[in-house]
């Protein structure tokens, strides 16, 4: 069959789509793109015509679920027109709600250890981490030694909420399953942060900037 012709029928979206139950059901390390192609009923040779190396391909599919995720984090933000202890909340539940509801996603996006994959995820999981450090910082401004906190903190809790998010994939729970523990989770992350109790019944909303909002938009 002609490379023109083998595009045109075998396409990007398709490879995509059968290549992530493939990854889910046999892992990452199992599959070479010639195995990939195989399951597919096609020669490699129709794979390398979209993808040069099988951890691009693989890196395709984990930048659509990135996208997704800051995508609905971005519109949350936007939405609640300012920072507080609430939307920190809603932000630490909302992750939550990604990787329990995504399993083999998440699992692909932040469990798997790869070293050929390490050059292309570290933007995206970046990203993500930026994320919730412009709502950790904001929040927390005003408290007592935020400065010297403002970039171990956002670390700390986002892997506070891996470990969680991991602990529930590894036991097969669902979000269903885990919201009451996520809940509880979430509100003893928020206690440790020493935010008045007070506010965490009545957020203090700081109006977000434009700097910051562009910074969170693009």
């Amino acid at each position: 069959m002609a490379r023109k012709a083998v595009a045109q029928e075998l396409s990007r979206e398709r490879i995509l789509t059968e290549a992530r139950e493939l990854f889910a059901t046999f892992g990452y390390r199992a599959l070479t793109m010639r195995s990939i192609a195989k399951a597919m009923g096609y020669s490699h040779g129709a794979l390398y015509y979209h993808f040069n190396e099988k951890a691009e391909l693989f890196y395709a599919l984990i930048k659509d679920d990135f996208a997704l995720l800051l995508q609905r984090q971005r519109e949350m933000i936007v939405r609640e027109h300012g920072f507080s202890v609430n939307l920190l909340q809603k932000l630490m539940m909302e992750f939550v709600w990604f990787g329990l509801s995504n399993p083999n996603h998440y699992e692909m996006m932040f469990m798997i250890n790869e070293p050929e994959l390490q050059q292309y995820s570290r933007t995206e999981q970046a990203q993500c981490l930026d994320m919730f450090a412009i709502v950790i910082r904001e929040v927390m401004v005003d408290q007592p030694g935020a400065e010297s906190r403002k970039f171990t903190l956002p670390w700390n809790l986002f892997m506070s909420l891996h470990g969680f998010i991991s602990y529930c994939i590894q036991f097969k729970l669902s979000y269903e399953d885990a919201r009451r523990l996520a809940d509880e989770h979430i509100r003893l992350i928020c206690v440790s942060l020493d935010v008045d109790s007070a506010e965490l019944q009545r957020p203090l909303v700081k109006m977000v900037g434009p700097n910051v909002l562009k910074s969170i938009v693009i």
